[in-house]
């Protein structure tokens, strides 16, 4: 077909990178991720969104004046550790992990 990406990669090492945009679940726009964990789910207009269980005080999820370059949060969250590819605001797809977890820490 036509709507591919003209270069994969050099001549050498002969063998297309993992990060070249490609059709299917490594494309372009949309990155499968291997590991993330799930520090916080928070369900829209919860007011103890961002309190731990031992703050008396309610603390929503959004700052001050709202994120820098995002605004106000007015949805269901879900906080990763790490960082989740892509552009602000856009749909993310999570799946489960396909490798066994063998630390804690992951």
């Amino acid at each position: 077909g036509l709507r591919k990406v003209a270069c994969i990669g050099a001549w050498h090492p002969s063998k297309v990178c993992w990060a070249v945009p490609r059709a299917g679940q490594f494309g372009y726009l949309h990155r499968t991720e291997v590991i993330k964990k799930v520090y916080r789910v928070g369900a829209k207009g919860d007011a103890k969104s961002a309190s731990p269980p031992f703050d008396l005080t309610d603390k929503a999820i959004t700052p001050m004046g709202g994120f820098q370059h995002y605004g106000l949060v007015n949805e269901d969250i879900l906080m990763l550790k790490g960082c989740v590819m892509g552009p602000r605001k856009s749909v993310i797809t999570l799946r489960k992990s396909l490798i066994v977890h063998t630390k804690r820490s992951a």
